[in-house]
């Protein structure tokens, strides 16, 4: 038996890489069917509306309306707006009805210089909330 016909000799190297492609294929297909199986891309999904919302102030700087000016039609049953605690929430998103451009999502009034606005969407299915838009009272 002579050295150089043992390194030469290359018969066995395509079953190796066949039996490294197989697998390799099989992890992938786990990992597709595995994604699916657990629900995890049903999460991807569910990402906030994009919205356009104006803050109109009112000259004193102590009431604002918020208005929706372009986008997404909402579910108003998925919005909250989160504004300081001296403040008052006149008329809140209504959570009957869906909210498109040119309706007016919420009003707020006894606002002070500074204070901050936030509109946030909920998710439906309770799993998340994003903030859509915040302004601060002039």
């Amino acid at each position: 038996m002579k050295i150089s016909n043992l390194v030469s000799e290359d018969r066995a190297v395509s079953p190796v890489i066949g039996v490294i492609l197989m697998v390799a294929i099989t992890v992938i297909l786990a990992a597709v069917i595995g994604t699916f199986v657990l629900g995890l891309g049903d999460q991807v999904q569910n990402n906030s509306p994009n919205v356009q919302v104006a803050y109109q102030y009112a000259s004193s700087g102590s009431e604002v309306d918020l208005v929706h000016e372009g986008g997404d039609t909402v579910d108003g049953n998925e919005l909250d707006l989160s504004i300081p605690a001296s403040a008052t929430l006149d008329t809140a998103p209504n959570s009957s009805s869906s909210i498109t451009t040119g309706d007016i999502i919420a009003e707020a009034s006894s606002l002070s210089s500074g204070d901050s606005i936030q509109l946030i969407w909920n998710n439906p299915n309770g799993q998340s909330s994003s903030i859509i838009s915040k302004s601060n009272a002039p």
